[in-house]
């Protein structure tokens, strides 16, 4: 359910799926001083997930640095962080002085190669798989060996990205929900050959965003969007037969007490990421059923993509 972000140019066994589960004060969380040895955190992309964890990050008090070649992008991004910061002091969360201190510490960045000495990287670009091989290939070569990187993909494998690199064993996914600075749980994703110590470091790190993480194994889609995008597809087909978005929602919002129906999920994610997740997972599981369905194609071909646009299987403006 992860956010979108524009296109940025620029040796353990996997834990089994009965073993997934919440991580709590047991022996698989990470020791208190973990979260510590990560002082400066790289975004890789500036679009809605990206500017979201850069606030988190900033917020916690590490050092951000943001990637994103498109200066417009950047541009609302940074009044993006900036006004969301102020949203946050009128609700009363957080001081002043800690609102100051947020800009302060993300620093704006045009190339992977203008990097410092991070410790850790999330990488948020838009959900294509030969980007998102070529930026961790690139990351590979320009950033310190010891660093860990993670993706915040909504259903390509972690150990297809490892494999662009020569350090499989510090690549996992950290799978954000949007918007990020409001949720609360993150689904980490273990890959094939994601090291025990690159684990504790990331789940260090999600706790100390005050927020709680659940370990799964690695396959498309991981839990999550395996499930989600398959619900979503369907409820988007039924309006094919004359139903009305209003009503699917209302029979998931009604009858089974969930927060927001599929649709107005799907708005939330951005339609545009959904039908780049679904083909994701119809190339990645070769299953038939992950399909774009014709009322979600012709939103997104007509750049309706959700609330971001102000429209999208429901009106937002």
């Amino acid at each position: 359910m992860s956010g979108g972000a524009n296109p940025v140019r620029g040796n353990d066994s996997a834990m089994s799926e009965d073993e997934a589960g919440t991580v709590t004060d047991n022996g698989d969380a990470p020791a208190p001083g973990d979260a510590n040895s990560i002082r400066i955190v790289a975004v890789i992309g500036a679009g809605t997930m990206g500017t979201g964890l850069a606030q988190c990050l900033a917020q916690a008090g590490y050092r951000v640095e943001v990637v994103e070649p498109d200066d417009a992008t950047t541009e609302r991004a940074r009044r993006g962080l900036s006004d969301a910061v102020r949203l946050a002091l009128l609700l009363g969360r957080g001081d002043r002085r800690t609102a100051t201190g947020t800009a302060g510490r993300v620093r704006w960045l045009r190339r992977i190669d203008e990097l410092g000495e991070i410790d850790f990287v999330i990488e948020c670009a838009t959900e294509r798989i030969a980007l998102k091989e070529k930026l961790f290939g690139e990351l590979d070569r320009h950033c310190r060996a010891d660093a860990v990187f993670a993706s915040c993909t909504s259903a390509i494998p972690i150990a297809r990205l490892a494999a662009a690199t020569r350090r499989p064993d510090r690549v996992l996914g950290l799978h954000f929900m949007n918007p990020a600075p409001l949720t609360t749980a993150v689904e980490v994703v273990r890959g094939e050959r994601t090291a025990p110590s690159a684990l504790a470091r990331a789940i260090g790190l999600v706790t100390a965003l005050g927020k709680e993480a659940i370990v799964v194994g690695d396959r498309p889609g991981f839990v999550l969007n395996r499930v989600l995008m398959l619900s979503i597809a369907e409820a988007a087909a039924t309006l094919d037969t004359g139903t009305d978005a209003e009503t699917v929602d209302a029979l998931f919002e009604q009858c089974l007490g969930h927060r927001m129906g599929p649709l107005r999920t799907a708005d939330l994610i951005g339609l545009d990421n959904v039908a780049d997740t679904i083909e994701v997972l119809r190339q990645e599981t070769g299953e038939p059923h992950y399909r774009v369905p014709p009322a979600l194609a012709a939103l997104v071909d007509a750049g309706h993509f959700g609330r971001k646009t102000g429209r999208g299987f429901h009106d937002y403006r």
